[in-house]
């Protein structure tokens, strides 16, 4: 791969591995000066690592990719390109996806998910693999939630969005640890920690049950002057019953995760803590 710059260092985030990563990240460190790493005390989450690394990069751009190679670095080239055309952010998405259906899509399913709290087309194109300009962080640099997406806070600071194809390798060891279950679960996070869009549901289904029970108010009423007597069907009666206890339950329960957040949020849990690092050198 050829140089694309004299100026470079490499970050690596031992994100509460049970193996010898932190061992490795060490000798690494010390064998160039051009590696800095970090151990977080527990299993942060993807987003909650690279959001350390973001904070503490020196330089103008900033690449983020996964350590398995299935993000190759000679691809690296063909975004800084892309960014040099004006942009901000610029993606690496996959030519291909290399997973099972039911994964495919769940990562569907969590891009709609993030395009709810992006506010950006490109939402359907993200992936690990990106490139950003450093001086974005500064609109989030005093973010202290405990539940970090780093493309909703990049959209915090530009709407310089695009995306490229890039080739995508299968990986070849480990298997990784974004389960169907956990991107569902990543999916509801995104909406509901970035996005009013659940509540927005909630009011508009809220507001069409009671239309829908004016109108059968309506019925019942003019029915009843026309031809004196109520409306028979004790069943239909009991399926209104039973939609309207449903409506109030849905909206209720979105609002409670709405609480749940709050009260999260109140507890100002740090996003990460390091527990220790590797000596900062000159780059």
């Amino acid at each position: 791969m050829p140089i694309i710059s004299e100026k470079y260092e490499v970050i690596l985030v031992n994100d509460g591995s049970r193996d010898r990563s932190w061992d490795v990240v060490r000798e690494l460190t010390g064998k160039y000066n051009w590696i800095r790493g970090f151990c977080l005390m527990r299993n942060y989450g993807q987003h909650n690592a690279l959001l350390c690394c973001i904070r503490t990069a020196k330089n103008e751009i900033i690449v983020t990719m996964d350590d398995d190679l299935q993000h190759p670095p000679e691809e690296i080239s063909k975004l800084l390109e892309k960014l040099g055309e004006g942009f901000d952010v610029v993606y690496g998405s996959p030519e291909k996806e290399n997973h099972g259906f039911l994964r495919d899509m769940a990562s569907q399913i969590t891009k709609i998910a993030l395009q709810s709290g992006m506010g950006a087309d490109t939402a359907r194109r993200v992936s690990a693999f990106r490139v950003f300009r450093t001086y974005l962080r500064t609109e989030f640099s005093d973010y202290s939630g405990s539940f970090v997406s780093i493309d909703v806070l990049l959209t915090w600071s530009t709407s310089k969005f695009t995306w490229i194809g890039t080739k995508h390798y299968t990986r070849t060891i480990g298997e990784s640890n974004y389960s169907l279950t956990k991107l569902i679960t990543h999916a509801l996070n995104m909406v509901t920690g970035f996005s009013t869009l659940p509540l927005q549901i909630a009011s508009i289904v809220g507001f069409a049950f009671t239309v829908f029970g004016v109108l059968i108010l309506f019925y019942v009423i003019g029915r009843y002057l026309i031809q004196g007597s109520p409306v028979p069907g004790f069943p239909f009666l009991a399926a209104m019953i039973a939609v309207f206890s449903g409506a109030q339950m849905f909206s209720i329960g979105i609002i409670g995760e709405y609480i749940a957040r709050i009260h999260s949020q109140s507890m100002n849990r740090p996003s990460y803590q390091i527990v220790t690092s590797t000596k900062d050198k000159d780059i």
